[in-house]
């Protein structure tokens, strides 16, 4: 996965961050700091795509990023629906893409 994350010599601001720590997006291990939304660890990993839309089937992810839209939904540990942007990360969440409007997280 990409890290389009600012690296710490560039970094004007000088944001201080806490340790990260890893969730799993798809099966694949995603880095967040404590604070941040599944969103924004998402993007700052690369991954542009949350959901896919119920008849076409899409590809759908942060577009409002304050939650008025519905853009963002995923499924984190098994419930549907969870909007990205407004979500924090949490170590060891297990996260997907959501298919339509949700059908996939009720798979065996």
């Amino acid at each position: 996965m990409k890290n389009l994350r600012i690296q710490p010599e560039r970094d004007i601001a000088q944001v201080e961050r806490e340790e990260p720590f890893t969730f799993s997006f798809e099966e694949q291990p995603v880095t967040a700091y404590p604070g941040e939304t599944i969103g924004a660890a998402l993007i700052a990993a690369g991954i542009l795509t949350f959901r896919t839309t119920r008849k076409a089937g899409k590809p759908r992810g942060i577009f409002c990023g304050i939650g008025v839209c519905f853009d963002c939904l995923l499924v984190v540990n098994g419930r549907p629906n969870v909007r990205a942007c407004m979500t924090p990360a949490r170590p060891n969440m297990l996260v997907k893409v959501q298919v339509g409007a949700g059908e996939r997280c009720y798979e065996n």
